[in-house]
């Protein structure tokens, strides 16, 4: 069992001791600390009402941290609207769109059924960034609330529309090629891992004319597979494309915000390609800049360069791909894990937007998914961990790699990433236990494992 406080929010096992679990006191702590922050920071010294957009995925615990999270925020005197079951990024989407003044998403991605979270948005519908997220852990830490008196509390209220007006947006979105996409008349196989992809999936695929079959649609949360939406987890979906004769499947994580795509034979896509995809399409149209972090496929960079666009990476993290963007103007971005971002929608990682943009790019393409993925460079990643004892000095390990390869196309903007010619090799330390982790990219997987083996061998040389 365990419990993770980041600069991001809090992520816990459900039950448990307090401060080693997500407990019911250590959630009211940290949504406590959140709301104090709000009402403390600069943009908020009026004497205006708070309010916060608040909304969870359907895993069990759902209910009850929610609970808890709405009467902590009522109690500082915060006003609460509650979507309900939702998706990470509708509640990103609502938080600007109902003018609010933050929000905080329970769920925990793809983590199972016995972990939840909080996770925190700014005014923007913007995961809050590292400085502030430091700032909330003080006061955490601190015990530093001041809550409302009896006729000062917050308030609350209910609002089941927010996928709805999600959706709304997404089809309004001028890349969103409806009229094509009802014209090939797709059918799809969805698979939502029992939560909310059950129920704002299905919606928007009834908008754009696309025939569907469910498969664990209903948002119970019990999930019927590990939740992480990988090769070795996904045989029933994959199983059911070919079944159903359907062009494709569609698979998310329990909140959302992840999208893998199982081709027509039954294969994997690739969660890296998602990405490579819709940015294949959205350059096409929109010539910019685009970013994905250091961990994920190159191929990103060499469709950027095919469109003539510049591609840059950034440090492994939402917060940090999308500083990025902002920075040099990207039109597209996001994370290898399936994670889409399109900023004229919003900056969030969005598998709705992914899936209407992915649906476009396949329409006016003209070709199977098997045959749109064979269209992209081949590359194959590797994923290993070195584990290491306490006492050993990682920061060291990693100077060293780093020393040995200095005549290499080096990065250390988290970590150390080395670029060969025909791959590379991206070495991070852990913020929670004593061990690398070591993400590599060949042409082949035998080569991409090779090479994690090799570093492997390499850093143990060096203790």
């Amino acid at each position: 069992m365990a419990l993770i406080k980041s600069i991001s929010g809090i992520r816990g096992t459900i039950g448990g001791k307090i401060n080693d679990n997500l407990t019911p006191i250590d959630a009211v702590k940290f949504a406590a600390a959140y709301g104090t922050w709000l009402a403390n920071s600069q943009e908020n010294q009026s004497d205006k009402k708070l309010k916060v957009i608040i909304g969870r995925d359907a895993r069990i615990s759902g209910e009850m941290i929610s609970q808890l999270v709405s009467s902590t925020l009522i109690g500082l005197g915060i006003d609460v609207i509650d979507l309900g079951l939702s998706t990470t990024p509708t509640v990103e989407v609502m938080v600007p769109h109902l003018k609010a003044d933050g929000g905080i998403i329970l769920t925990a991605s793809h983590n199972p059924k016995q972990w939840n979270a909080l996770k925190l948005l700014n005014a923007k519908g913007e995961f809050v960034s590292g400085l502030d997220g430091a700032e909330i852990l003080k006061i955490a830490e601190n015990d530093d609330y001041h809550f409302a008196e009896v006729d000062d509390l917050g308030t609350y209220e209910k609002n089941e529309e927010g996928i709805q007006i999600h959706i709304d947006k997404i089809l309004q979105l001028p890349l969103v090629n409806a009229d094509a996409i009802a014209e090939k008349k797709f059918k799809v196989v969805i698979d939502a891992v029992n939560s909310t992809g059950g129920i704002s999936i299905p919606p928007l695929l009834d908008k754009l004319g696309v025939e569907y079959v469910k498969l664990y649609c209903e948002p119970t949360g019990h999930f019927p597979h590990n939740p992480e939406p990988l090769k070795e987890h996904l045989t029933d979906i994959s199983q059911k494309v070919l079944e159903e004769k359907a062009d494709f499947g569609i698979v998310v994580d329990p909140d959302v915000d992840r999208l893998a795509i199982i081709s027509e034979d039954g294969e994997m896509f690739g969660e890296e390609y998602t990405l490579v995809a819709v940015a294949d399409y959205v350059l096409g149209k929109t010539p910019s800049a685009t970013v994905s972090n250091l961990s994920s496929s190159r191929a990103l960079r060499d469709i950027a360069e095919k469109h003539g666009q510049k591609y840059e990476a950034s440090a492994v993290g939402e917060v940090n791909v999308v500083t990025k963007m902002k920075e040099i103007g990207a039109e597209i971005g996001g994370e290898g894990n399936g994670g889409i971002i399109y900023p004229e929608l919003h900056y969030g990682r969005d598998s709705l937007v992914g899936i209407a943009l992915f649906l476009s790019h396949l329409a006016e393409k003209d070709m199977k998914v098997s045959e749109l993925r064979a269209s992209y460079p081949p590359y194959f990643m590797g994923k290993k961990k070195i584990e290491l004892t306490p006492e050993i000095d990682v920061d060291a390990l990693l100077q060293k790699v780093e020393e040995k390869y200095e005549n290499e196309d080096i990065s250390t903007v988290d970590g150390v990433k080395i670029d060969f010619e025909n791959g590379w090799v991206h070495l991070r330390k852990s913020n929670t236990e004593p061990i690398i982790r070591i993400y590599t990219e060949a042409p082949t997987q035998q080569e991409a494992d090779d090479l994690g083996d090799q570093f492997i061998a390499e850093v143990r040389s060096m203790i």
